[in-house]
């Protein structure tokens, strides 16, 4: 169960100018306007985190005109217990606004034991849509994702999960995740042919990794698709944190985690260099890293996750700078090698 924590339980009232200053962008050519940055709840949503300090964020990213928060089945730990706590969390301040809310969860990951609950297969994409509406006391959510490729399961079985999905209004459109271009291009025609309202692509993009830029992008626009980014931090490396080596509390100098600190040390030198680029700009380099990935035009949305209310505001702030000059853009390419 989660910590217990009454220290936020007064009554929750939305800021009255919320979307005064954030910037909504189209996703793809569909009706759905995304904020440029949404939040992610990969992490500190779990059971294993504090409660009050979840429910902070999240009222805090409202109160800023974030009015996308991402999810999946298996977000924790323990797997669940993210939708779980944003349920409760839902149910408590933000119920009377659902409608200004686009709620998104997906599956695709391991999520319980047997051969039915992971990868592509109908049977897990039906059942799992079911539990997360359960776990979060939602009716539908927004979107739903197929959150990565199954190699084998036939990617018409898959599509069609998800069109049944939207028939039976479990979600009002759908996404995918982690698809390359081929694949992407393939689960496009499918589901163009069965006329399921298909408008988003979330893949991890930033300047330490920039795959979507090959072909991607390009097969996006060809489908009128729009794209959705994660991990714009690299784990944290365009930040602050590792510019004078890995600090013992850093995500870097733990184990089971997706940031090693061999990567950290052969990124150190371009740490560095974009950091020098990112305060002639003005910016923290957390900061400039969101704004660069915006500047792609298929780019609906920068998925961030946050640690604490002040975190995400000063992510936030990266909307206060977005212009580039031909100049730091060459800066930049020089300094990734690209």
């Amino acid at each position: 169960m989660h910590i217990n924590d009454k220290s936020n339980a007064t009554l929750y009232t939305p800021n009255a100018h919320r979307y005064d200053s954030m910037q909504y962008n189209r996703a793809g050519k569909s009706g759905v306007l995304l904020p440029a940055i949404a939040l992610g709840l990969w992490h500190n949503f779990g059971f294993v985190d504090r409660l009050h300090n979840a429910k902070s964020i999240l009222r805090t990213a409202f109160d800023l005109g974030i009015t996308h928060f991402d999810l999946a089945n298996n977000y924790g730990p323990p797997y669940g217990s993210a939708e779980t706590n944003f349920g409760t969390i839902l149910k408590q301040d933000f119920k009377a606004y659902r409608d200004e809310l686009f709620i998104a969860t997906k599956a695709g990951y391991d999520m319980w034991p047997g051969p039915y609950g992971n990868l592509g297969s109908r049977k897990y994409l039906m059942a799992s849509i079911d539990q997360s509406l359960q776990r979060m006391g939602l009716e539908y959510v927004d979107i739903f994702y197929h959150h990565r490729p199954d190699p084998d399961t036939p990617l018409e079985e898959t599509m069609g999960a998800l069109d049944s999905i939207v028939k039976q209004g479990k979600a009002l459109y759908v996404g995918i995740s982690n698809y390359n271009a081929k694949d992407t291009q393939k689960a496009a025609e499918l589901l163009k042919a069965s006329k399921t309202p298909f408008i988003l692509n979330q893949v991890n993009y930033s300047m330490l990794d920039r795959w979507i830029e090959d072909a991607l992008l390009d097969t996006l626009t060809q489908h009128h698709l729009g794209c959705i980014a994660f991990s714009p931090l690299a784990q944290g490396m365009l930040t602050d944190r590792y510019l004078e080596g890995i600090p013992k509390t850093s995500r870097a100098a733990k184990d089971f985690t997706y940031l090693e600190a061999e990567t950290v040390n052969s990124n150190a030198a371009k740490i560095k260099e974009l950091h020098a680029i990112a305060v002639n700009r003005g910016q923290k380099l957390s900061q400039m890293a969101i704004a660069w990935i915006l500047r792609q035009p298929q780019v609906a949305s920068v998925l961030i996750g946050a640690s604490s209310a002040a975190q995400l505001k000063e992510n936030v702030n990266a909307l206060n700078h977005l212009k580039f000059t031909d100049d730091e853009l060459s800066q930049i390419d020089r300094v990734i090698g690209r």
